[in-house]
């Protein structure tokens, strides 16, 4: 009898570790996930486009090939506001 009470005081010391551990990676779970929300949305909030340029245009032909390549480019820089 004495060694069943000592087992079980031991299973639920293990178990109330294992809740606190538990709990303890949750919480830091969720400040990590809320400052990365956090730096996302102040990253996004503050920005804005500087600059945007177009280039359209064929370049010459290859020694292979007898096509005309065309090349088109996007280009958008951006800045802190």
């Amino acid at each position: 009898m004495k060694f069943r009470t000592a087992k079980l005081l031991r299973a639920k010391r293990n178990a109330r570790k294992r809740i606190q551990t538990t709990e303890k990676a949750v919480q830091a779970l969720i400040i990590i996930l809320v400052l990365a929300a956090l730096l996302l949305v102040g990253c996004s909030y503050r920005m804005v486009p500087n600059e945007t340029k177009i280039e359209y245009g064929t370049t010459e032909t290859d020694a292979k090939n007898s096509k005309l390549q065309e090349k088109k480019f996007i280009t958008q820089t951006w800045k802190w506001h």
